[in-house]
This record gives C-alpha cells, structure tokens and sequence, in this order.
C-alpha cells in the first residue's frame, strides 16, 4: 500500500493504536471504539473551503 509523505503520520498513528490496544493485550473491539470515541471528544470537525 502506498502512502504518500504528507499523511505518513496518520497512517503510522493508527498502527500505533492497533498495536497498543490489540486483542492479545485483552482489549475487545467494543473498548476500541470506546476509547477512539473518547479521544476525538470536543474536538470540532472541520472542512477546508474548496476553491
């Protein structure tokens, strides 16, 4: 898969969440979804003019 430079940070960032909270470490899809929830909590989704 390729990913270009400007979102290698993104791309590296989710691993990093897949890894940390992984099935083996005891975490269920459930509790991902709770803390991804948590972690973009207040914080405002916005959308850059196009043009």
């Amino acid at each position: 898969q390729h990913c270009g430079e400007a979102h290698l940070h993104r791309y590296l960032a989710e691993f990093d969440f897949r890894y940390s909270y992984r099935v083996k470490l005891g975490y269920s899809d459930v509790d991902r979804a709770k803390i991804a929830l948590k972690g973009i909590e207040g914080k405002r989704l916005t959308y850059r003019p196009i043009g």
